[in-house]
């Protein structure tokens, strides 16, 4: 579905323009076009192939829509695979823009994913001595857009692993923590796949051999860097974090385990005392006088009574009951 098609020159947007214009306004060297297409059809993008003279290669890739994230060079043009997370109830779906780059226009293509960049679009049109420096600076604004969103995810992964953190010292539900932490242990290892790969291609388009159409704006492509830095280095702590967290909760039940096994120990300790006194008294040999006692059972209840209550009170005292 074609989303928006529009030809800009000197920074300012011309106007709207038909698909089968397309190839006419690429041919101009004081314009470049901007198309956004979404869950596009063969047929579709095999008609912008032919409009702007895509690398087949490349649209191959984009009609997959199940690529990992890369940048790659065709001739004087990009072609760059970004994740976008889409939080679902108890896991991230992944979703993908594709974006061909050329000297003087740019296609996104983005695959199961809402909303757009309608308001990527907006911004640029705002900055018209931005917007002039051609399809590098879209395709910064783009990569901008995609890295903010990384954000928000992350974050609310942090704050769902401290609530985790909180439940396993307030509640008794250990088997519920130990799921809960290995949900958000796979949600992170779903973002490092879409940061990581991102973060080492955001390099080569500011250092080293930058290509062609990211001169002029290599210190937009370098603060995109220093922010999937951050997301990088928050995306390790929150392993850490979950990592200490699992740690803890074994600990935990561990420590759950002990005190329910002094428990047992005191009440077995307990119960063994009148246990061994009536086995004595049991074994019904003839040479045992207080057998013969008138007050024989009564004083044998009391003994048992009076050092049952003496083992619970040093038992209670030591904190094992």
């Amino acid at each position: 579905m074609l989303i928006n098609c529009a030809a800009y020159e000197h920074g300012k947007r011309i106007g709207d323009i038909g698909p089968e214009e397309i190839s006419e306004y690429v041919k101009r060297p004081e314009c470049f076009v901007w198309v956004a297409i979404k869950d596009p059809e063969a047929p579709e993008l095999h008609a912008m192939e032919k409009e702007f003279g895509l690398h087949p290669l490349a649209v191959e890739d984009a009609l997959s829509g199940h690529q990992r994230p890369k940048i790659e060079e065709y001739g004087d043009s990009l072609f760059a695979v970004l994740h976008v997370p889409v939080p679902k109830d108890t896991e991230i779906e992944v979703a993908e823009l594709d974006l061909f780059v050329g000297p003087n226009y740019v296609l996104s293509v983005r695959h199961r994913f809402e909303p757009g960049f309608h308001a990527v679009r907006e911004r640029a049109e705002r900055e018209p001595q931005l917007l002039e420096r051609g399809s590098g600076y879209v395709l910064y604004a783009l990569m901008d857009n995609v890295v903010d969103r990384y954000f928000p995810v992350v974050d609310a992964l942090e704050v769902e692993l401290e609530h985790i953190e909180e439940r396993i010292f307030s509640e008794d539900s250990p088997k519920e923590n130990i799921e809960q932490l290995y949900c958000v242990k796979k949600k992170l290892m779903v973002m490092r796949h879409i940061v990581e790969p991102l973060l080492e291609m955001t390099h080569k388009l500011y250092g080293g051999r930058v290509p062609q159409i990211c001169h002029g704006v290599q210190e937009y492509f370098r603060d995109i860097h220093d922010h999937l830095t951050r997301v990088s280095l928050q995306l390790d702590g929150l392993r850490d974090m979950g990592i200490t967290a699992v740690s803890v909760n074994l600990s935990m039940i561990t420590l759950h385990e002990g005190e329910v096994t002094k428990k047992l120990a005191s009440y077995a300790a307990l119960v063994a005392v009148p246990t061994m006194i009536a086995g004595i008294y049991g074994m019904n040999f003839k040479n045992m006088p207080e057998l013969d006692w008138v007050w024989g059972y009564p004083i044998t209840l009391v003994v048992m009574v009076a050092i049952d209550y003496f083992l619970w009170r040093r038992l209670r005292r030591v904190g094992w009951l």
